[in-house]
């Protein structure tokens, strides 16, 4: 870079001017003059008063722009903070709002039963199984009924932990269940059909059974309770070996939208 280049000349002006400032001042140089002097190098001086005298407010405007902009990404996390919190909330009164309709529509007067969240679902995203909430500490058991709206059975507790249960559902293909007929009392075996649905298997082929009939638990076995509701008949057939009548079962629940399921403790 050359010495004498634009900028540098610019400087040395800039500082010979303000050097005849000074003298014309230490001389006592008449008004005009000074004046006119002054007029000159004034845009200079205010350039160096700025830089000059100027540079303890640089810094602190420096700091101030540090200090805003902690402040500002403070504010920031707080507003996350905040937002996850209404969320939380909001979540827990659709929570409450969901267990209070379930719990009114419950036969609470029939069962002792034990109201939970469903906290997880079936990997095959199938509706085979569910995990709840409530487990051994609250006196849940394998093989107890879970039920919805107002007595509805949608599945049996396979396994239990202290404070979550496995619960597999009527619609698994490994589900077994004694249903009935409730207007002809034919009986037979509630079985899933690969997380889709239900049928109902082992009808005796001397029985009536007719579409939109009632399916019901018999309650044979002891296992369930009887009178709870699994579904309507749908299509009539044949088993394979032409031995017993099978049916089609329409549910009137969705098993892979499940959010809150009652044990049966006591019936």
């Amino acid at each position: 870079m050359r010495f004498f280049s634009r900028k540098n000349i610019k400087f040395i002006f800039a500082v010979v001017l303000l050097l005849i400032v000074v003298f014309i001042f230490s001389r006592g140089a008449d008004s005009p003059v000074r004046g006119a002097a002054l007029w000159i190098v004034s845009p200079f001086m205010k350039t160096f008063r700025i830089f000059s005298g100027g540079t303890h407010g640089l810094f602190q405007f420096l700091g101030s722009i540090g200090e805003l902009k902690d402040e500002n990404e403070k504010l920031i996390e707080e507003n996350r903070q905040l937002s996850a919190e209404i969320a939380r909330f909001k979540d827990t009164a659709e929570e409450n709002k969901l267990l209070r309709t379930e719990m009114d529509l419950l036969p609470k007067n029939k069962y002792e039963l034990e109201a939970s969240f469903v906290i997880g679902q079936d990997a095959l995203g199938s509706g085979s199984s569910i995990l709840i909430d409530k487990g051994g500490n609250a006196g849940i058991r394998e093989g107890m009924a879970a039920i919805v709206s107002n007595g509805i059975l949608v599945g049996k507790v396979s396994q239990v932990f202290p404070d979550t249960a496995k619960v597999v559902l009527i619609a698994d293909r490994e589900s077994a269940v004694n249903g009935e007929i409730l207007e002809s009392g034919a009986k037979g075996i509630i079985r899933g059909t690969y997380g889709l649905g239900t049928a109902m298997d082992m009808i005796s082929q001397a029985e009536v059974v007719k579409e939109g009939d009632t399916v019901i638990t018999s309650g044979l076995g002891g296992g369930l309770p009887r009178g709870l509701f699994i579904g309507k008949i749908g299509q009539v057939g044949q088993s394979e070996d032409k031995l017993f009548q099978q049916a089609a079962i329409y549910s009137s629940v969705d098993f892979s939208s499940l959010k809150v399921v009652s044990i049966v403790k006591k019936f």
